[in-house]
């Protein structure tokens, strides 16, 4: 392991807690997609299945931020167990009512359910934050570890949950899924020591994190790119069926993965020059070119080497992203506002799920990559639209503006060696 990534698990319990986190976040690449393909394989409807998927992703995108919020006030220990409880139970409920074949409404009821799940990366990158509040380029390298964490899930998590799917039974995916997150919680719960004390109430301002105008530029900027990963995921299972190796698209999406694993790796040993909102506009604009050769492909192999090149964006813009947040968020709602950013993602996946299931079901798998370049476009305009609030400012004012103990100033004062 390079030094900077070697550095930053030097302090006690890091260690345990990304594990953990690991754990925990196994569920975001596999609960999606194992619904879609358990539903494609019990009822061939790509358009119920994709409903699903974006019904689950809706509910997290509702739930996930009043989850955070408790845990800012009450900690990560009180508030994480019984909402996953209440997501265990609902995924039970919802792979029974798949297997014997109940009304579609169970299976809406139950998927809503789900949502319940916590947002578990904001968590893992709240204790990096507690640890290295002080230390801007250690805690850049610790987000961008998580980052890796996060396309190591997206890696092996399509992976397992697609061919225990299609190789075992309909219901193993969204079963393992389950199982990671219960192990996950648990174990990350049980590591007080690193958990981050919850702040006094007088520091907990009314309103949401949201107020933010920053943080609104960067969640309305993620729902856009939500649509990109949510549409992706559909049209690949499907793209895969139509040529006659559905279980491959596992390893074409586990390749989506890699390739902004890959960077982030790397962009986690630089420190680049100039203020997080230049990064994060170009990282975005990316994106949006990187869907483009998606609409030209006709075989696996072809898609698989777009997709990794697609990718090389994700990691590098995500890194930047919690650079951002740190800088527009309260300390006091700093998981809140990570967590708004998964919201916009969770509402981008249900728009593009959904879209993307209706486009194949109506013209087929490669007319339904126009979903995600359309999505790509939408991101890169909300991006150029919002910069200027993602701007440092000279004087932090507004609702949204840090209280005494943020990390906005450290983020401004650090202008000429940026964090993220």
């Amino acid at each position: 392991m390079p030094s900077p990534y070697r550095a930053i698990f030097g302090r006690p319990g890091t260690k345990s807690f990304s594990a953990a986190g690991l754990l925990g976040r196994m569920p975001l690449s596999m609960m999606g997609i194992g619904i879609v393909t358990m539903v494609s394989q019990l009822t061939g409807r790509y358009g119920l299945a994709g409903a699903l998927s974006a019904t689950l992703a809706l509910s997290a995108a509702v739930i996930g931020p009043q989850i955070s919020r408790l845990v800012d006030r009450h900690g990560q220990r009180r508030v994480l167990r019984p909402a996953t409880l209440v997501s265990l139970a609902a995924v039970a409920g919802l792979l029974l009512s798949a297997q014997q074949r109940w009304a579609d409404w169970t299976l809406f009821g139950f998927a809503a359910c789900v949502g319940c799940v916590p947002s578990v990366g904001s968590m893992i990158r709240a204790r990096w934050a507690e640890l290295y509040r002080g230390s801007p380029r250690d805690l850049h390298t610790a987000y961008s570890w998580e980052s890796i964490v996060d396309e190591t899930c997206f890696i092996f998590g399509p992976i397992l949950s697609i061919g225990l799917s299609t190789a075992w039974f309909p219901e193993a995916g969204p079963l393992l899924a389950a199982l990671f997150l219960a192990a996950g919680v648990f174990w990350l719960t049980a590591q007080r020591g690193t958990e981050p004390v919850p702040h006094p109430r007088e520091q907990h301002s009314r309103g949401s994190a949201l107020r933010s105008p920053g943080l609104q530029v960067l969640v309305a900027t993620f729902v856009a790119t939500g649509a990109i990963f949510g549409a992706i995921d559909v049209v690949t299972v499907a793209f895969a069926e139509e040529v006659g190796h559905k279980s491959a698209a596992s390893l074409v999406l586990a390749v989506y993965a890699l390739g902004s694993c890959a960077a982030g790796a790397v962009f986690g040993l630089l420190h680049l020059k100039g203020h997080p909102s230049r990064r994060f506009v170009v990282g975005v604009c990316a994106m949006a070119v990187s869907m483009v050769p998606l609409q030209l492909v006709g075989s696996l192999p072809l898609l698989a080497g777009a997709l990794f090149v697609a990718g090389l964006s994700i990691a590098p813009t995500m890194v930047t992203t919690m650079a951002l947040i740190e800088e527009h968020v309260p300390r006091a709602k700093l998981t809140e506002g990570m967590t708004w950013t998964s919201t916009g993602l969770a509402v981008g996946v249900a728009l593009g799920s959904s879209a993307a299931g209706w486009a194949v079901d109506a013209g087929g798998a490669a007319r339904a990559y126009l979903v995600p370049g359309a999505a790509g476009v939408l991101a890169a305009l909300v991006a150029f639209a919002g910069y200027r609030r993602l701007r440092p400012r000279a004087t932090a004012s507004g609702p949204g503006a840090p209280v005494a103990g943020s990390a906005a100033p450290a983020a401004v004062r650090l202008d000429d060696e940026p964090v993220g």
